[in-house]
């Protein structure tokens, strides 16, 4: 039975814990080209992600060419965002995503943000994550259980990202997970074929600006030991009390976006 080098596993979570940290969500990337085997090596990371029963559903499409780029900010902005920002403005003003916190008239200030929506598109590479459910038959039929809102394929393609999104930091990079809600209007544009889901698109390239910190909750706040602590349930009063509190904490970095760039967590 090999032995433990207990000081290299230390040393080795050290380094794991300072990527992790280190790690954000840039949302303003520049135009600067990155290395061809930069991106590769994002790419090999998503090929070791985790998958039910190692179905691997994932594919990638990287896209350079700057017609394509511009036509899925277009896409982001014209569909995706306009929606969101409508459902936004139906929820209590102070509980409304900050970026989509406006003042005075909607339809004004829609027409006043949607130019900022699209800065993503600017940065040299952009990865779309895809996902083909039809190798999600390679794990078992009770990964489409009801009453869960995800599934095996949606969980691949997370841990997929996740690793992406890592090794970008790793190799001094920004990068963003840009949702994609609506994917029609990104299938025609990519020529994605309708039984594949594109699971959301991951910019990357060097930051323009540098990491601010960023806001997590205590661990102690989450982790329970043998049985859940129902002490640390929270009623929908608390819930909501939390939302105004983080909102809070958020709101001067999603200000600062606007006027300088940005980059949270």
């Amino acid at each position: 039975m090999a032995q433990v080098d207990a000081a290299s596993n230390v040393s080795d979570y050290d380094r794991f814990r300072e990527l992790f940290t280190r790690r954000m969500s840039v949302r303003d990337l520049r135009a600067d080209p990155i290395p061809d085997d930069y991106v590769e090596k994002i790419l090999e990371a998503g090929r070791w992600a985790m998958s039910g029963a190692n179905s691997q559903p994932w594919e990638f499409i990287v896209v350079r060419e700057e017609q394509i780029k511009q036509q899925l900010v277009e896409a982001y902005v014209q569909e995706n965002s306009e929606f969101i920002f409508w459902m936004e403005q139906t929820r209590l003003p102070a509980l409304r995503h900050p970026q989509f916190q406006v003042e005075g008239d909607p339809a004004e200030q829609w027409e006043h943000l949607r130019n900022r929506l699209g800065a993503w598109g600017q940065a040299p590479v952009l990865i779309a994550i895809l996902g083909d459910g039809r190798r999600q038959w390679g794990t078992v039929l009770g990964a489409l259980t009801f009453g869960r809102h995800q599934s095996h394929l949606t969980d691949a393609l997370s841990n997929a990202a996740t690793l992406m999104h890592l090794a970008a930091t790793s190799l001094g990079l920004g990068s963003q997970h840009v949702t994609i809600h609506i994917q029609e209007p990104f299938k025609r544009v990519l020529d994605v074929p309708d039984l594949l889901m594109i699971h959301h698109i991951l910019p990357i390239g060097f930051a323009k600006i540098d990491r601010k910190p960023t806001v997590r909750r205590p661990l102690a706040d989450m982790v329970h030991y043998d049985r859940y602590d129902r002490s640390k349930y929270m009623s929908n009063q608390q819930i909501v009390d939390y939302l105004y509190s983080l909102r809070g904490k958020t709101m001067a970095a999603y200000h600062a976006y606007r006027q300088h760039g940005r980059a949270d967590e």
